[in-house]
């Protein structure tokens, strides 16, 4: 490798440096080529790329980035995960497979500029990944928000049988309750104003006895009237008996 080409190799590490959330040291000494292979494509989920660097080189892209801090780091064997994407993922997928393999030792790191120990890095790949963890964080909040909907939906229907029953009654806008049927027949409404019963009635007793009184006033004019017809002709019959009478007086004498 030429002067130039050690030159690009090292632009191009210290571009990786500076544009990395993550940067995990790791002794790969042990893990084969398939497994190099699988931990490629496991770390890709995590935008993470796998690469094994020589330490000279990587030291002059870290002063140049200025990720002094894993310079400590770069002794032996050294491959580095530039993480861009999920360091938890990323963590996750290295240590898990490290355990299941017996290899990939972690050196140390840093994190957000952050110096990153192995326990630190070993509580990290515990942790779920950011989807999983943006799942569960989305569950707890619509958990009491699914139930204050309902809540809710039960108070706005529990309102709303409510004012149902008030409509039903006929207390809504206004509109009086209807009035319970009474046991008289409904007027007819084809019958004129004066066929009509009047609204209000006499009070019992006098009406009633203003027309008696008329029509026994009226009777009894009727039988006057017919008495004193009888009594004049009976007056005028004893007229005429008496003049017979005296008529025939004067022809005895005679």
């Amino acid at each position: 490798m030429n002067k130039e080409q050690k030159a690009a190799v090292v632009e191009e590490l210290s571009k990786e440096l500076s544009e990395s959330e993550a940067i995990f040291a790791v002794d790969y000494r042990g893990i084969s080529v398939p497994q190099a292979a699988e931990l490629r494509a496991g770390l890709r989920d995590a935008d993470t790329r796998f690469r094994v660097v020589k330490n000279r080189l990587t030291l002059l892209a870290a002063d140049k980035a200025g990720t002094e801090t894993i310079k400590e780091h770069l002794e032996g064997p050294t491959a580095i995960a530039f993480v861009k994407g999920d360091p938890a993922l990323a963590a996750k997928t290295i240590f898990k497979l490290g355990r299941e393999w017996e290899v990939l030792s972690y050196k140390g790191g840093l994190m957000e500029g952050e110096a990153l120990d192995a326990d630190s890095f070993q509580e990290i790949a515990k942790l779920p990944g950011r989807d999983e963890m943006n799942a569960q964080f989305a569950g707890i909040v619509a958990s009491p928000l699914t139930g204050l909907v309902r809540g809710l939906g039960s108070m706005v229907q529990g309102l709303a049988l409510q004012l149902q029953a008030i409509a039903d009654q006929g207390l809504v806008c206004g509109e009086a309750a209807p009035e319970p049927p009474t046991s008289e027949a409904d007027p007819d409404p084809e019958a004129s104003p004066e066929e009509a019963p009047s609204e209000e009635e006499a009070p019992p007793g006098e009406d009633a006895g203003e027309g008696a009184k008329a029509d026994e006033t009226t009777e009894g004019d009727a039988e006057m009237g017919e008495a004193a017809e009888d009594t004049q002709e009976g007056e005028d019959g004893g007229d005429e008996t008496s003049k017979d009478s005296n008529e025939d007086e004067k022809e005895d004498d005679s």
